[in-house]
C-alpha cells in the first residue's frame, strides 16, 4: 500500500512518514500542494494524508483537482480548523475523512486502514484469484485459507499484479509501486529475483506470474504447477 504524506510542517512529516513506514507502508512525502499534484499525476496511491494550509496550492484544492480528475486515491485531510463550516468545505472539496490536529498517531493509522477498506476505483477491498485471498487493508495474503509470509516487496508486487489482473504491468509501474526510491531496483535484476523468489511462494496457489519478454509481468490463474 502506498501513501502520499503532503505536509509542510518540516517535524510533523518526518513522524507521519516514519511511523507509516514502520507500520509497513510505502511513503512518499511532499511539503507543497502543487508537488502533491505532481505526484498524484505520475503514481497510484492508495492513501493522500494532505494539510489544509500548504503553500503552493491549499490541502483542500488538491483534494478537488484529484476529483475533477478521476483520481481513485482515498483523501485524509489534516487540519487545525475545527469548525463545522470547515469540515463540511473539507468534505464537499473530496476528502473522505477528516482529523483535526493535535491528533494521536493511532488514531491516524485507524482512519487510514479504515479508508483502505473503502471501495474505489482501485479495485475491491479484498482481491481473490485462484486460492490466494488478498486483503490490502490487513496487508495478508492467505492460500488455500492460510496465511502467506511474504516480505514488504512480495506483498506489494503480488497486490499491483491483482489489481492489474490480466493486464500485463511493466517494470517501471512494478518499481514504482513496490519501491519508495522507484530507481533502486530499475536497471538491474532486483525486480527478477523478488519475482523467481514470488513465484516459489505461489506454487500450487491457483496463480502464476507469466514473464512477457521486453514488456513486464502479468497473472495468469492456471490449476499448473509454477516454473
Amino acid at each position: 500500500m502506498r501513501i502520499l504524506v503532503a505536509e509542510d510542517d518540516h517535524g510533523l512529516r518526518e513522524v507521519l512518514v516514519q511511523g507509516l513506514e514502520d507500520a509497513g507502508y510505502l511513503v512518499d512525502s511532499v511539503d507543497r500542494g502543487d508537488d502533491a499534484i505532481e505526484q498524484l499525476k505520475f503514481y497510484e496511491y492508495d492513501v493522500a494524508i494532505l494539510d489544509w494550509r500548504m503553500p503552493g496550492v491549499p490541502g483542500v484544492e488538491v483534494a478537488s483537482w484529484a476529483r475533477r480528475n478521476d483520481r481513485p486515491t482515498a483523501i485524509l485531510m489534516l487540519t487545525a480548523r475545527d469548525a463545522p463550516p470547515d469540515r463540511i468545505q473539507g468534505l464537499d472539496a473530496g476528502a473522505d475523512d477528516y482529523l483535526v490536529k493535535p491528533f494521536d498517531f493511532g488514531e491516524l493509522v485507524a482512519r487510514v486502514r479504515a479508508l483502505q477498506r473503502r471501495p474505489r476505483g482501485v479495485g475491491a477491498p479484498v482481491m481473490s484469484r485462484g486460492t490466494l485471498s488478498l486483503d490490502p487493508a490487513r496487508r495478508h495474503v492467505t492460500m488455500n485459507g492460510k496465511l502467506l509470509n511474504l516480505t514488504t516487496a512480495e506483498f506489494h508486487i503480488l497486490e499491483l499484479l491483482m489489481r492489474r489482473f490480466p493486464s500485463v504491468v511493466d517494470r517501471k509501474a512494478i518499481a514504482e509501486h513496490a519501491w519508495r526510491d522507484e530507481t533502486e531496483p530499475l536497471g538491474s535484476n532486483v525486480i527478477d529475483v523478488k519475482m523467481s523468489r514470488l513465484r516459489a511462494k505461489l506454487v500450487n496457489s491457483g496463480v502464476r506470474i507469466l514473464t512477457v519478454r521486453g514488456t513486464g509481468f502479468r497473472l495468469e490463474e492456471s490449476t499448473a504447477r509454477n516454473s
